[in-house]
């Protein structure tokens, strides 16, 4: 019975461990998800030029800056082993206009493809297709309903030096951002480049990261070689990055503890074995059982109980998370968020819970291998 107690008692702390490990690594998986699903790991625009007083009369500052020779740094950036997809995009201010209602918006022109790789606009679509050839585009749904626009409808978009173009909506989509799905308004890169007078040009250059730590350190060397601003989503923001950071530290903290209180538990119910066996272990020592033979048992029973525990405990974490699958649910019933527990975790898991059985049976065996054989019986 006491056995048994021990094995439980390690299997809950596993349990606990590879649960709370899988609960943290989900939510921040979801946290990172809803945060970059409306931007790019890392965005290039034109070098910034320094202010300096115009004329009245001139109006280079009102034309957009395009990215010098777009197409080769493009083709050059897909062969970089970091990067995931590359996607051009022409962007702007203008104005979309339907009936009496005028918004002031930013205009995208992308291509579908490439664009999708990097921000998953497909995915996001509440009505409609994400088609923006000729004459189509795709808005928010925020947008949509201050136009009082559906998908088939027709709206005009309207430039700052006039020009317009008349374009039928294809999609309304939702990045779960109220300004994004009220201001961004996608459209084909050549239509794009016609309405905001970027012939040929880009206005900046979308980034995918396979690795989204990586964005400060790629987007540094993009700007050291090409001479390009290079915002990476780490830097655009600081604060979503500091609390992701915490949140890391905390789930690590918690970890530590946990193992830290299984520990002490294998090893203050083995030192109890010792004692109350005192007497079983003077007489095997008194039968010729060595120093080093005690040792080695304590250290096999803490092994045992540390593997036991921790098979016991995986299969607990996989009930756990069933249950919070069954019950962790949205106002209209969609999983909050999933998680799910990788074989990895629970491989480490394992070997870690056999190791500090191990490690916390040393007192114990050396207890028991340095016990007087006759105190021992006496006693």
């Amino acid at each position: 019975m006491q056995s048994l107690l021990i094995v439980v008692g390690v299997g809950v702390g596993v349990a606990v461990i590879v649960f709370m490990s899988a609960l943290l690594s989900g939510l921040q998986a979801n946290l990172i998800k809803r945060t970059l699903s409306s931007q790019a790991h890392i965005t290039l625009l034109p070098p910034e030029e320094i202010a300096r007083p115009q004329q009245s009369t001139d109006q280079t500052a009102l034309r957009l800056r395009a990215i010098d020779q777009w197409q080769t740094l493009r083709d050059r950036l897909e062969t970089w082993p970091e990067i995931a997809a590359v996607s051009p995009v022409a962007s702007g201010p203008a104005f979309a206009v339907r009936g009496d209602a005028n918004k002031a918006i930013t205009v995208l022109g992308i291509d579908p493809e490439r664009y999708n790789r990097v921000v998953a606009l497909a995915e996001r679509l509440t009505a409609g297709q994400l088609r923006v050839g000729a004459g189509e585009t795709v808005i928010g749904i925020e947008l949509a309903k201050d136009l009082g626009a559906e998908v088939g409808d027709k709206l005009r978009l309207t430039a700052a030096d006039g020009r317009s173009e008349t374009l039928t909506v294809t999609g309304l989509f939702d990045l779960g951002n109220k300004g994004v799905n009220a201001r961004n308004v996608y459209v084909g890169l050549r239509t794009a480049q016609s309405l905001l007078d970027l012939v040929g040009g880009v206005s900046s250059i979308d980034l995918a990261l396979h690795d989204l730590d990586l964005a400060e350190k790629v987007a540094r060397r993009i700007a050291a070689e090409t001479g390009l601003t290079a915002d990476s989503w780490i830097k655009t923001n600081a604060q979503f990055v500091t609390a992701l950071t915490s949140q890391r530290v905390s789930s690590n903290v918690i970890r530590f503890f946990i193992a830290l209180s299984v520990a002490f538990g294998i090893a203050s119910v083995l030192v109890v074995s010792v004692i109350q066996r005192g007497k079983e272990i003077g007489i095997l020592r008194a039968m010729g059982a060595t120093q080093a033979q005690m040792r080695r048992i304590f250290l096999l029973q803490g092994g045992i109980v540390g593997f036991f525990g921790s098979l016991l405990g995986s299969a607990l974490a996989w009930c756990f998370l069933l249950l919070w699958q069954l019950l962790a649910r949205n106002p209209d019933g969609t999983p909050m968020f999933v998680i799910g527990v990788e074989p990895a975790l629970v491989a480490i898991a394992a070997a870690g819970a056999s190791l500090v059985g191990i490690l916390s049976a040393l007192l114990p065996a050396r207890r028991a291998a340095k016990l007087d054989p006759v105190v021992a019986i006496r006693g």
